[in-house]
């Protein structure tokens, strides 16, 4: 049984779709089979992994609009053990198609529930707000990661998406856990980065990631390549962090894979 974790933060620009598509990367890089599901409709991670969404027949829209079965969405990318659901522009009126859904929160929950068996992680790129699709995330979802930039501005609106969560776990999934705090955008230049993660650790204590996304020139480059770090620049720092993060995460859900020789070797 493989794990759900989406990646949320109503804030824009937090680093939010380069984690989803480098996270998901460095865990199929380590043989973790991986699927990413890209809900966002500005469709950047499906373009960042070298999928043009217009060329898509069948996308995450379909899924949860069209009554598409989600194994028929699904795409293969460049990664052996990656593959992705994209997302489609059309997706921005999905909310207001589903509104009148019965259980209109469970849409993504029941259309992706017979993919667990098939991956060891299902990583869920949300779009930057906390709508209808970012409840279907977190609903789905066995728990979300956070990414926080070390900025200025790094915990406003934190407390928003925290509520959230909160009522999540309430009345649609009490199972929905925090996987982790992460700090992106880290500039070893200057102090505020120091400043903003020493915040961020005192206000989340050991939900924050001993992995840290530093800023990296190459990180940024490579989605405009349609390509993840790791095959982008595999030497780069990015990449590197990025894999450090997704070693952490196999390690904390160790029990997930205890029986597994991948487990062993990662």
């Amino acid at each position: 049984m493989g794990k759900i974790i989406s990646i949320a933060n109503q804030k824009g620009g937090v680093g939010k779709t380069t984690t989803a598509i480098n996270l998901a990367a460095s865990l199929a890089a380590i043989e973790h089979t991986t699927l990413i599901i890209d809900i966002d409709p500005q469709s950047n991670t499906t373009s960042g992994l070298g999928i043009e969404a217009k060329t898509v027949s069948h996308s995450v829209y379909e899924v949860m609009v069209g009554g598409v079965d989600a194994s028929d969405a699904i795409r293969e990318t460049d990664l052996p053990f990656l593959e992705l659901i994209p997302s489609h522009i059309n997706l921005v009126g999905a909310e207001i198609e589903m509104i009148d859904r019965d259980q209109r929160e469970r849409i993504l929950e029941k259309a992706i529930s017979g993919l667990k068996e098939q991956y060891d992680f299902i990583i869920i790129d949300c779009p930057p707000s906390l709508g209808l699709l970012t409840i279907n995330a977190l609903t789905a979802s066995d728990s979300v990661l956070i990414p926080v930039q070390c900025e200025y501005f790094a915990l406003e609106g934190l407390g928003q998406l925290l509520n959230t969560i909160k009522i999540v776990r309430q009345h649609l999934n009490t199972e929905l856990e925090i996987e982790g705090v992460l700090l992106t955008m880290y500039d070893t230049r200057t102090r505020l980065s120091d400043q903003v993660a020493d915040e961020v650790r005192k206000y989340f204590e050991d939900r924050v990631f001993e992995a840290i996304i530093k800023r990296n020139v190459r990180l940024a480059e490579a989605p405009s390549f349609g390509k993840p770090a790791l095959l982008y620049d595999s030497t780069s720092v990015g990449a590197k962090n990025y894999l450090a993060l997704a070693r952490e995460i196999i390690h904390r859900n160790k029990e997930l894979f205890k029986d597994s020789p991948v487990f062993a070797s990662s």
